[in-house]
């Protein structure tokens, strides 16, 4: 297939047959007549996590009990994972380290960036981010007071809302809602050129995107573990701080995996050295098992070859979406520039939720974003080509027919 020349399923499924990354598919348990597009939310399971935690289980937590906390490198899976994910985000040795959730560690750095900038109170984020880091950043302000705030913006806005009187700017790379991608370097130096710190949400980035944290002089960053990286539902997430900051950098949560000698059992808190100190509580270890096998796939995938198909695969979807289910009413917001763009398709149709339950139902794993918005998550290591233009066709069928006017997919439910 050229760009501008005919798409059929047979020149898609040729596509198929030469990607080079076609070997990775049958390292995930997918289930036969689906196809997957909400990878971008949940990833799929790698078979060896299930095989992992059957070993964590039956013979190192069932035979080696606690011995294995030694035996067997428990404690040290946080750190161990964390260097694997560093070099996945493209950050510096010895600064990002698997702990606790995305808000908990947002939390955590917010509150440390705060004190790094004593005197600037102003949480400058974009009105569109993802809304729990909102709600993270306005309990942290609240918590303070004192003129404590943040202040959220229009992504084109940003650049002028950078101020002597921010702290830190808080952005996610990927928006959620539109698959909108910024310009980490350049942000984060217009950030610096203020006075300001520069704190990135990874959760749609990393495993997704080209990250180079280290050469963006990125100052923080958080992620989690459970989308492109596999690991599978409520992986434990992930926190980087860079290295010129981690002496000075002090935290509002001091468990005692964060202590410099975690098992002297001392009344008092005494730090660790480095990225340690960002630690908290004991970590998950069945949850870790699971997300180390998401990380080492992402890591045995060359990214230029991952991000190519991804930009390949996305192009083609908005063209088949055009081409297909014109006059339907859809409209792309995801914008079409590579470079202003993540690993994912999202559409507006003013009846998106009924048209997500009845793709679903046909087999077409997407979800919805309220108010309108069909996202489909495009995740090169086990996503087909062929398998995009099935979706597209049953998209244009429900359309077609107005299938989803059926009054079960009406129904609201808990998860979107």
């Amino acid at each position: 297939m050229t760009p501008g020349g005919a798409v059929t399923r047979e020149t898609l499924a040729a596509l198929d047959a030469a990607d080079p990354l076609a070997r990775f598919r049958e390292r995930f348990a997918l289930p036969r007549d689906v196809v997957y597009l909400d990878g971008n939310s949940l990833g799929a399971m790698p078979r060896a996590a299930s095989r992992r935690v059957a070993e964590v289980a039956e013979r190192e937590w069932a035979e080696g009990l606690i011995r294995s906390w030694n035996d067997a490198g428990w404690i040290d899976l946080a750190t161990r994972i964390g260097e694997k994910i560093g070099r996945i985000i493209g950050a510096a040795p010895a600064s990002t380290i698997v702990a606790d959730s995305t808000s908990v560690n947002l939390f955590k750095l917010l509150a440390a960036a705060l004190r790094l900038r004593p005197g600037r109170r102003v949480i400058l984020s974009e009105a569109g981010n993802f809304p729990t880091d909102l709600y993270i950043a306005q309990g942290l302000a609240a918590l303070l007071g004192e003129g404590h705030e943040l202040r959220s913006v229009a992504a084109e806005s940003l650049p002028a809302a950078l101020d002597e009187s921010v702290a830190v700017m808080m952005l996610t790379h990927v928006n959620y809602h539109t698959g909108a991608m910024h310009d980490m370097a350049a942000l984060t130096a217009q950030a610096h050129a203020k006075g300001a710190l520069a704190l990135w949400d990874l959760a749609h980035s990393a495993g997704a995107v080209p990250l180079a944290l280290a050469s963006a002089q990125a100052d923080l960053a958080v992620g989690c573990g459970y989308k492109f990286l596999n690991g599978g539902p409520g992986a434990p997430a992930f926190l980087h701080v860079a290295p010129a900051l981690q002496a000075q950098i002090r935290y509002p949560i001091t468990g005692w995996l964060a202590h410099a000698a975690p098992f002297a059992f001392e009344p008092g808190f005494r730090p660790a050295t480095g990225i340690a100190a960002a630690a908290v509580g004991t970590p998950p270890v069945l949850s870790l098992a699971c997300l180390e096998c998401g990380v080492d796939i992402a890591l045995e995938a060359p990214m230029e070859i991952l991000r190519a198909k991804s930009l390949a695969q996305s192009d083609l979807f908005m063209r088949l979406i055009e081409e297909r289910c014109a006059g339907a009413g859809l409209a792309i917001v995801t914008p079409r520039e590579e470079q202003r763009r993540g690993s994912q398709v999202s559409l507006r149709h003013p009846d998106a939720w009924p048209i997500m339950q009845a793709l679903i139902a046909r087999g077409v794993i997407g979800d919805f974003r309220a108010p309108d918005v069909l996202r489909f998550g495009i995740t090169p290591l086990y996503l087909r080509y062929a398998e995009l233009w099935d979706a597209v066709e049953a998209l244009r069928d429900i359309l077609a027919t107005e299938a989803w006017r059926d009054p079960r997919y009406a129904a609201r439910r808990a998860v979107t």
